[in-house]
């Protein structure tokens, strides 16, 4: 047992995600059989008083099964259909398990406007918190019968990462079908070799991450995102075989299971943990060198004088991405100027502002609280 994979055991607060591939039977319906398993190991865990939030999948392939389609459908509104009648088969499930035990569940459906938007966020924050607290396993999972973008682009790996942000949780596991992160494909290729343990945020572990299955939306690569997303908040992540006996006891006693990815930095402000988890940026702000050394090195605000382009169209309070002259983008806040503004103040030093605009707001672009370097 190693010393990272022993400090696993300290871990008091954790966030569970369970993929498609292994809630479904190939599609077809739930395998209560296998929630049953998995609910036992969270009781267990319960007893070692450790608090556990499911992220679960498996909505849509459920909808699919119930509504007698033979293969997901790629039209959005029928996903959105299949996702609506597939819920209610899902959370009746995990409640029925659950109840066994005489604990509570809750249902919480979540898209990226609501943390996008600060204030929804911190009401989703405070209601996962107080379910928490209560005892209640919340079951938490993408409002797809609403969203647009999230079945289209999105999954629950990445939703995961959020939710330990929210919970500023110790760790996050994602269960899938595959043993964790292989060098290779192991599907395809038999001398594949399991990675045991690596950096949330290494990009060059990136190179290793496939794609996702017929019935989930995530492949290994999200899964690294998400990683790096909950490391924000200081959660290490572990990634997992579903089908392994006891999977998550078996974590939680520090043994080697799964790709362990450790978050190799000091949890950071929960109000950068929001800017750092927003996907919906709304412009951005080309940086010289200069402006660059200051961020990265320095901590310091964002000031008009080092922005050399202005890009996208947004508006005063929204975020916008900081990227320096390569393209790589290097941070990311809260910007105190709309575009227009943007643009006209862009290379001027702060005193000009005033002469600029006919006013003056803020002396800095984007003010350090409101920044986080990534």
């Amino acid at each position: 047992m190693s010393e990272t994979r022993d400090e696993l055991k300290l871990a008091k607060c954790w966030v569970v995600k369970i993929g498609s591939a292994l809630l479904t039977n190939d599609g077809l319906g739930l395998r209560a059989d296998s929630l049953d398993v998995w609910v036992k190991q969270i009781v267990t865990l319960r007893e070692k008083g450790i608090d556990v939030v499911l992220v679960s999948s498996g909505s849509i392939a459920e909808g699919i099964s119930r509504l007698g389609w033979k293969s997901r459908p790629h039209a959005l509104h029928e996903l959105q259909a299949a996702a609506a009648v597939g819920q209610m088969g899902l959370i009746q499930a995990y409640e029925q398990c659950f109840q066994q035990y005489g604990i509570h569940t809750a249902q919480i459906l979540l898209t990226s406007d609501d943390v996008s938007d600060r204030k929804r966020y911190l009401n989703a924050r405070s209601t996962l918190r107080t379910l928490v607290e209560l005892g209640i396993v919340a079951i938490v999972n993408e409002n797809d019968s609403v969203a647009s973008d999230e079945i289209q682009f999105g999954d629950n790996d990445t939703l995961a990462g959020l939710v330990a942000n929210l919970l500023e949780a110790d760790l996050l596991v994602i269960l899938t079908d595959q043993s964790g992160l292989y060098d290779k494909d192991p599907r395809v290729n038999s001398e594949a070799t399991l990675i045991e343990e690596g950096q949330s945020g290494d990009v060059e572990l990136e190179q290793y991450a496939g794609e996702g299955g017929k019935l989930g939306r995530g492949g290994m690569l999200t899964k690294l995102y998400a990683a790096k997303t909950a490391a924000k908040s200081g959660a290490n992540t572990v990634i997992a075989s579903g089908t392994e006996i006891d999977v998550l006891t078996k974590i939680a006693a520090g043994e080697n299971i799964g790709t362990l990815l450790t978050a190799g930095q000091a949890p950071i402000a929960a109000r950068k943990q929001w800017l750092a988890s927003q996907s919906q940026i709304r412009g951005s702000l080309i940086l010289d060198s200069g402006a660059v050394k200051v961020l990265l090195g320095r901590g310091k605000s964002l000031l008009s004088v080092g922005v050399t382009r202005v890009e996208g169209n947004f508006k005063r309070g929204e975020i916008v991405s900081c990227i320096d002259e390569s393209g790589l983008e290097i941070a990311r806040g809260l910007v105190n100027y709309n575009k227009d503004e943007s643009a006209k103040i862009a290379g001027q030093g702060s005193d000009k502002i005033e002469s600029i605009l006919g006013y003056v707001d803020e002396a800095e672009l984007i003010h350090r609280d409101n920044l986080i370097v990534l």
